[in-house]
């Protein structure tokens, strides 16, 4: 006589899919410190992306050698600390989070001015690393 698998650690497997699905929340719930942490992420995997691609492509380095991009990038997260870090400070007064996130954005503010050797990508991507880090400290603090 053959035994049949039960079916009941799929349906347990199954439930916990639902229940977590369930729970998840959408996202237009996510705070602006967890987007700009996720914009953060981003911005490292286009410093990444992007330097394996010039080093493999060198004749096209070149044409994207535009500073407006960053210029622009570096103005959004700026705005993204102001609007986040500073409402922390005044949510929870705790003035470390913005510190950090600001220390950031001066890293990747001086990252411009770095010439086009590599040393302007890892100095942008401790930088976003180091704003990414004051956002997390933030978003811990309101909670």
């Amino acid at each position: 006589m053959t035994q049949v698998a039960s079916p009941a650690p799929v349906l347990t497997r199954l439930g916990a899919i639902v229940r977590a699905a369930r729970d998840a929340r959408p996202l237009t719930s996510l705070s602006g410190d967890q987007l700009a942490m996720g914009l953060s992420g981003l911005c490292l995997v286009h410093c990444l992306a992007s330097t394996v691609l010039f080093a493999s492509i060198a004749s096209v380095g070149v044409a994207f050698d535009n500073h407006l991009f960053h210029e622009i990038g570096l103005i959004i997260a700026i705005g993204f600390a102001l609007i986040t870090l500073v409402s922390g400070v005044l949510s929870h007064g705790y003035m470390m989070p913005f510190a950090v996130g600001s220390f950031g954005l001066g890293m990747m503010a001086g990252a411009l001015s770095r010439p086009h050797d590599g040393s302007e990508v890892l100095a942008t991507m401790i930088g976003v690393a180091v704003v990414a880090l004051g956002h997390d400290l933030n978003r811990r603090a309101r909670h």
